[in-house]
Parts: C-alpha cells; sequence; structure tokens
C-alpha cells in the first residue's frame, strides 16, 4: 500500500531479522522484518503516520535520515 498510494518510490523488506531488546522490564528476542523506505522529504510526515496506523505493535520504530 505505501508504494501503490505514492508514499514512497520504493519499500525494501528484509526478511527474519532477529531483534533483542527490553520491553515491559523482560529481555526479548524475536525474529521481524525490517522494512527500508525510500521516499521524499516532502512525503515523511504523511509515511509515519501511515506506518503508525497500520503497524501491528503498540510502539513501532521509525527512523529519519
Amino acid at each position: 500500500q505505501i508504494v501503490e498510494n505514492k508514499l514512497a518510490a520504493c519499500v525494501n523488506i528484509v526478511p527474519k531479522v532477529i531483534s533483542i531488546y527490553e520491553w515491559k522490564g523482560k529481555i526479548e528476542n524475536d525474529s521481524e522484518a525490517l522494512m527500508m523506505i525510500k521516499t521524499r522529504t516532502s512525503r515523511v510526515d504523511e509515511l509515519i503516520a501511515f506506518v503508525k496506523k497500520n503497524h501491528p505493535y503498540e510502539v513501532c520504530e521509525v527512523i529519519t535520515t
């Protein structure tokens, strides 16, 4: 939907990334997918809102550069 809705020109998905993190006082070790989304600066705010709305996690991580 991200590319279809023109929020980004390209999305790279890296499956089966292992993430180790602390959540609610407990160390977790999970397999996740990593998405790298390439978009214009003018679309970043709209893209972040879309990701937060559609991501299944209570707190999702979004990194911009």
